[in-house]
């Protein structure tokens, strides 16, 4: 009989521990999505989530603003999604693995590779006004990718102004100004003061009206291969990172060079950090509420919110625990019971059965036990014929009993001796 204890914790215990772990379990949550515990967001580099000059955190809110759907992505996985891919490696990006990566895409969507120049620091903290991801220039140069585009020359020289079509604007920096040549291919989008290419596109076997219309040459100009996407490359940063966007014009060469990109349609624009070092697994918290792991995420819940809720209404005292065995002869043969039953033996009780029951109805009849079992079962069935207990016969059962392999046979032939005793007895 189960009896009452005192209870180890009082109700307010009780919801602080509660309290505390619903706030854990939400921090937990938290650190999953953000995907890192350190306060270093990267800001200051030169990629889509650089803010400082050399970033391009203003492009991609730029390309936001202007209604395309915009993802800067740490997933590797992404470098062959659907959409404009933004690529902005670092100068000690791999080539082939860069060579790789664009090969990739040429029949997914159209690349865009933005070089890098400058080479920057991060803001001093004795600086006052510096703001997070705010960068100091230390210099620049040319990047040296072997295994990409090795046909493509990339130098640095002088240009005041850029021009494409009839949009036109002015450089941050004159005196350093990247750009490339050396490859018939090309085909420039911008240029810069002497003829120099500052951004072209790979001409190949693909069709690409809406470049070609931005470059000035006719429509039809290229293949018809409608299976290839088209390569961009962008010589000189300044044109789109953060230090050139502080300029109207280079805010409208950005939007030109993504429509032309785009071929004109408003496809996702994908800006790539994974080339940055900055990539990362899928967020788990994200991957937790994605089919098919949704189902056991919600699972998850209801079950929290079930178990949460009896912990708060369990408030009373416990109850002690009764035995889990209890004592007595009638628990005793249901446990002996349940043991012969699992291990597959019941067949084996028919005998010992019969011998016990032989025993106890010799006894009501007045019989004498110490002789041969057959003799003592035939003088018990005359015995019973007497009385007129004649169906079914004593020694039919007992060999029934001895026979039997199935669990109905068995205990049929075991009620009918009941029975006999039963009415012996009455």
């Amino acid at each position: 009989m189960s009896e009452a204890g005192s209870s180890p914790f009082s109700p307010r215990a009780v919801l602080a521990i509660l309290a505390v772990g619903a706030v854990a379990f939400l921090l937990t949550l938290y650190f999953i999505g953000a995907g890192e515990f350190g306060n270093d967001s990267h800001s200051d580099g030169g990629h889509a989530g650089g803010k400082g000059l050399n970033g391009y955190a203003a492009f991609a809110r730029l390309i936001e603003g202007s209604g395309r759907a915009v993802e800067v992505s740490r997933n590797e996985g992404k470098l062959t999604a659907y959409g404009l891919l933004v690529l902005t490696p670092p100068h000690y990006a791999d080539g082939e693995e860069l060579s790789e990566a664009v090969e990739r895409r040429r029949s997914i969507g159209p690349t865009m590779v933005i070089l890098p120049k400058w080479h920057a620091s991060r803001a001093p903290d004795f600086r006052k006004d510096a703001r997070d991801g705010w960068v100091v220039l230390g210099g620049s140069d040319s990047p040296e990718w072997k295994g990409f585009a090795d046909d493509i020359t990339v130098s640095l020289g002088k240009a005041g102004t850029w021009r494409t079509g009839d949009l036109s604007g002015s450089l941050p920096d004159p005196k350093q100004v990247q750009t490339g040549g050396g490859s018939a291919n090309l085909v420039p989008l911008v240029r810069g003061d002497g003829g120099r290419i500052l951004a072209a596109y790979l001409a190949d076997d693909g069709y690409y009206p809406a470049l070609n219309q931005m470059a000035g040459m006719p429509s039809s100009f290229g293949g018809d291969a409608d299976y290839l996407h088209p390569l961009i490359f962008v010589f000189e940063p300044d044109l789109l990172d953060n230090y050139g966007m502080a300029q109207r014009e280079n805010a409208l060469l950005a939007e030109r060079l993504v429509s032309a990109a785009s071929g004109g349609e408003r496809i996702p624009v994908i800006f790539d950090l994974t080339l940055n070092g900055l990539g990362r697994s899928a967020n788990l918290l994200t991957l937790a509420f994605t089919p098919p792991f949704l189902a056991a995420t919600i699972c998850l819940i209801i079950a929290g919110i079930i178990i949460g809720w009896r912990a708060l209404r369990r408030f009373g005292p416990p109850l002690a625990e009764g035995r889990t065995i209890a004592l007595g002869k009638r628990q005793l043969v249901i446990n002996s019971a349940g043991f012969i039953r699992r291990t597959g033996r019941l067949h084996l009780l028919g005998p010992p059965y019969a011998a016990l029951m032989r025993a106890r109805i010799a006894q009501l009849l007045g019989l004498r036990r110490q002789q041969e079992a057959s003799a003592l079962d035939m003088q018990i069935d005359h015995r019973l014929l007497g009385r007129g207990v004649d169906r079914p016969a004593f020694s039919d059962l007992v060999r029934q009993l001895a026979e039997s392999r199935g669990t109905h046979e068995l205990l049929q032939a075991a009620q009918a001796l009941k029975q006999i005793e039963r009415k012996l007895e009455t």
